[in-house]
């Protein structure tokens, strides 16, 4: 007889907690292979196409187009053809890819197997192929004793036990001992913001998991029972203005995405790091000739974003406090060998920041050449999460928007950020005499815990002189 396997929304990287659905690859009915793509989604950094580690009918989608589901959500079940006699109790096992590339390194520890109900009078005992509606029965027509969690296992996302249109009658809160089920900081986020008291849940994820809908309906529910509650009309004020308390009229667009991630992790930023900025102009001229000198020779062309990123790599190397992320449980600031140097891009999607890795290791050509796969790959939108963590220093070249400087946001957990503004002609003493010259300005925001001024202005200082004389650089090669 086939097995009803479940597929759940695998780890899709590091930090990542939801995705949303935005393309189902397959209908209910439809045969899949072992590690067939079957759903298109948006996470907070990329657009990614899940395979399924089953092969076989699928016999349920969990979650239309647009809809949010965190991670361990369902995804959908597979019927699987009939186990091998000596294969009885054990759980058959897929691929083990559930998403290769992305951060699963084993096979998944529990798939759990849907038992078809036991035929009965009045029934034919006929397995249904659709979409599950009830808990399975036991032999005898009672239900089983773990009906809720069969239940929980076939049931769409958003339709959890207790989630549904009717509010349930007030119970006395169960506190529960031990640690409580919660997997998700989102989960944890959200609850600790509005005053909720995760103990009194009961999670309707595997077992007794406590998921974002639980905590959502739980917060729902208790709107619910205030507004409910008679309260004695409050007196009204002698006198004054009179203002309207409904919400200001107005374009809403939800923080989602790659937006909600950007403003989730600037937040942060701004809420954890005492960071500071300091900027300098520079003479930019030489590095121009240079990079000019270089595309002259023949071979592949330089990017003058490349030869930024050699002019940071150097400086790390003199300054390393400025490579480093702060472990405040440990209380220590941890100095990073490897330097894994992100740059800000602009794509439709929002801003991304990629991630050269070992990027101290390349040369211009190198750098070149990575710069160019990252950015057409975020223009794509084919950009893995593998690629979009594990930074530890940011170059961000807004001059490309035609501005002159800016005050960066660091990049948590990073310690550091380079800001380049637009190269642009001014009069310049250059040797004494008034000239025009090529001129850039840089503004460097740092972690004032990892640093003082005097490291972090040390550092500044020698970027704008491998800036202005680019034959600095020698010293280092």
């Amino acid at each position: 007889m086939a097995q009803v396997l479940e597929f759940k929304l695998p780890d899709l990287g590091e930090g990542l907690t939801e995705a949303e659905i935005v393309r189902w690859l397959v209908e209910v009915g439809d045969v899949v292979a072992i590690d067939q793509p079957v759903v298109e989604v948006e996470t907070a950094k990329a657009m990614v196409e899940v395979p399924c580690p089953y092969g076989g009918v699928v016999t349920a989608r969990f979650g239309e187009e647009g809809t949010e589901l965190p991670v361990g959500a369902p995804l959908l079940t597979v019927a699987v053809g009939a186990p091998s006699p000596d294969a009885s109790g054990e759980d058959s096992e897929g691929s083990g890819n559930v998403l290769v590339g992305y951060g699963t390194s084993e096979a998944p520890a529990r798939r759990r197997r849907v038992r078809p109900a036991a035929p009965n009078a009045g029934t034919n005992g006929a397995p249904s192929g659709g979409t599950h509606t009830g808990p399975s029965a036991a032999p005898n027509g009672a239900p089983r004793a773990g009906a809720p969690h069969a239940e929980r296992v076939a049931r769409p996302v958003g339709t959890a036990a207790g989630h549904g249109t009717e509010a349930p009658p007030a119970a006395e809160p169960v506190h529960q001992d031990g640690p409580v089920p919660v997997i998700s900081p989102l989960v944890r986020r959200l609850a600790r913001e509005n005053g909720l008291d995760l103990r009194e849940l009961h999670g309707s994820g595997p077992d007794g998991l406590i998921l974002r809908a639980d905590v959502e309906y739980a917060l729902r529910a208790a709107e619910t029972r205030r507004t409910a509650q008679p309260t004695a009309p409050a007196p009204a004020p002698a006198q004054g203005p009179i203002r309207s308390s409904a919400p200001a009229a107005g374009i809403r667009v939800p923080l989602k995405g790659v937006r909600g991630a950007v403003a989730d992790k600037l937040s942060r930023s701004r809420r954890e790091i005492p960071d500071a900025t300091c900027w300098v102009d520079a003479d930019a001229t030489e590095l121009m000739r240079a990079r000019t000198a270089m595309n002259a020779a023949g071979g592949p062309r330089i990017s003058l974003l490349a030869l930024l990123a050699r002019i940071c790599t150097a400086a790390l190397a003199r300054f390393p406090e400025l490579n480093s992320t702060v472990d405040m449980e440990a209380r220590e600031v941890v100095q990073l060998e490897q330097v894994h140097l992100g740059f800000a891009a602009q794509t439709e999607r929002g801003l991304v920041v990629p991630v050269v890795r070992d990027a101290h290791a390349r040369d211009a050509e190198s750098l070149t050449a990575e710069f160019a796969r990252l950015t057409e790959a975020a223009r794509a939108g084919t950009l893995t999460p593998a690629e979009l963590t594990g930074g530890t220093f940011t170059l961000n070249n807004y001059g490309v928007f035609g501005v002159d400087g800016s005050t960066p946001i660091i990049n948590h957990p990073e310690a550091a950020m380079l800001g380049v503004g637009r190269i642009i002609p001014k009069p310049w003493v250059h040797e004494g005499e008034l000239a025009v010259r090529q001129v850039v300005e840089l503004a460097l925001t740092f972690d004032h815990r990892v640093c003082d001024g005097g490291t972090a202005g040390g550092f500044l200082r020698h970027v704008a002189d491998c800036v202005e004389n680019p034959a600095v650089l020698l010293r280092t090669l």
